[in-house]
């Protein structure tokens, strides 16, 4: 049995529709399908979830439903109907809903926002059914609720509960083909509440892990991971194989073809997840499994973000001082920020941040808690910072990787900011400015994947 998940441009349009239905009716071995919102349809269009998010800021700034707004996010679901023939009471069904959720009670903002937002794939869910239905064939929309996803009371962050993995085990049960919407799930109290943005890989996931799935399929627009971002490096190489591990950096540091937090239920449970293309299902697509031979040398891939910044502090004899470092970690805290890395020396320390979640009082604050707290000797916030990974289980047996990052590196005329190594010795992080994201990108992956030196 295999769960299946379609991303938002695999559900954009009819047609899309058409060949998810073709693609599941494939394998006997699809069983249960997970949904996203439809996607964008071309470059100038928009997701429904952006357009159910204009929905509800409008309604809380107003106190009103803006019928233009609506008509946007109905008239897609009437579209995809339309080009599918199955037209019905089902249009009138997810307008009804979307009103519902829009004028229910806003005295939780982030709450209400959770509700609205899971209305697209909620609805989407509904409406694929409908359509295998439609054509003569089996299937159940299931809601999450009945089905027993229960999830942490955290809007827009919430995990999964334990609990719901043996309630869910009992879908393998039911018959037919059964649509299950992703990206949320339900509070204890009855609440939705959504996962992280993009969150139906979560869902995927929790749901192999939960029924024994032999195979996790996640089906996007792309033919394979590859070795990089195709924007940045033209006709970069295709990944076959990748572990868990390789898979959770690179997407942690830019890679969006899965949701970073997607493979930990797929991960515990042994479950390997093929990543395959909607729009060529014949592709070979990519494989995450748990162990791989190294065949490709010491790196699989290269990953790169924007918008960071790092809190350097100075002190002399720092590693000599008691409890130093928890102080600093505190100070961050009680500013409600994590930290992403924090590379370190005798006599120093960098946090590395998203800086988005900075602002400039905020940063005044910090420096002069830091100063006057800790007695630091410097403290210096650098903004605009990009962090590039290099990747691969290859890294771990292999001698002189960091020497070629560097020269690669050098050999661009790029600066390195910082370089951190994690410990599980499967990557690398250095931390350049973003003005030499791409140059530097380029080099190392020509070092990497196009140069023949050792």
């Amino acid at each position: 049995m295999k769960v299946v998940k379609f991303g938002g441009s695999s559900l954009a349009s009819g047609e899309q529709f058409e060949k998810v239905y073709h693609i599941v009716l494939s394998d006997a071995a699809r069983k249960i399908i997970v949904v996203s919102a439809p996607g964008k349809r071309h470059k100038s269009d928009k997701k429904v979830t952006d357009l159910l998010i204009e929905n509800a800021d409008y309604y809380l700034t107003y106190r009103e439903i803006n019928e233009g707004l609506l008509e946007q996010v109905v008239g897609r679901f009437y579209s995809i109907a339309v080009e599918l023939g199955i037209y019905t009471d089902i249009i009138s069904d997810i307008r009804a809903d979307i009103i519902a959720r829009l004028t229910m009670s806003i005295s939780n903002n982030k709450k209400y926002m959770d509700r609205v937002k899971a209305g697209g794939e909620d609805n989407t869910a509904r409406l694929l059914a409908a359509y295998f239905n439609s054509k003569g064939k089996e299937a159940h929309y299931i809601n999450p609720l009945e089905a027993g996803l229960f999830v942490t009371d955290q809007p827009g962050n919430a995990q999964v509960l334990a609990e719901s993995y043996e309630n869910l085990a009992s879908l393998k049960e039911k018959s037919g083909i059964l649509v299950f919407p992703g990206f949320f799930g339900y509070s204890k109290s009855g609440e939705i509440l959504t996962f992280s943005r993009s969150g139906s890989d979560i869902t995927g996931s929790i749901l192999a892990n939960a029924i024994h799935a032999e195979l996790y399929e996640n089906f996007t627009d792309v033919d394979a991971v590859y070795s990089v971002n195709p924007i940045t490096v033209r006709n970069p190489k295709e990944i076959r194989e990748l572990t868990y591990r390789e898979m959770r950096e690179l997407s942690y540091a830019g890679f969006s073809v899965l949701h970073d937090e997607a493979l930990i239920p797929a991960y515990r449970a042994g479950i390997p997840v093929h990543i395959k293309n909607t729009n060529n299902p014949s592709a070979p697509g990519t494989k995450i499994v748990n162990q791989r031979t190294i065949t490709n040398g010491p790196v699989i891939g290269i990953a790169s973000a924007k918008g960071f910044c790092s809190i350097y502090v100075s002190k002399y004899l720092m590693n000599r001082e008691l409890g130093f470092g928890r102080k600093l970690l505190q100070i961050l805290e009680d500013f409600n920020l994590s930290y992403e890395h924090s590379p370190s020396g005798i006599d120093d320390i960098s946090i590395i941040l998203r800086q988005n979640e900075i602002g400039n009082e905020m940063e005044e604050a910090i420096r002069n808690r830091v100063f006057t707290e800790l007695e630091a000797d410097e403290v210096k916030i650098e903004r605009n910072l990009a962090l590039i990974m290099i990747v691969g289980e290859g890294m771990r047996h292999n001698v002189g990787t960091t020497a070629r990052a560097s020269r690669a590196l050098a050999h661009c005329g790029v600066n390195i900011e910082m370089i951190n190594q994690g410990s599980s010795e499967v990557s690398m992080m250095f931390g350049v400015k973003e003005v030499d994201e791409d140059r530097a990108v380029h080099s190392l992956y020509e070092e990497f994947f196009v140069s023949v030196s050792v």
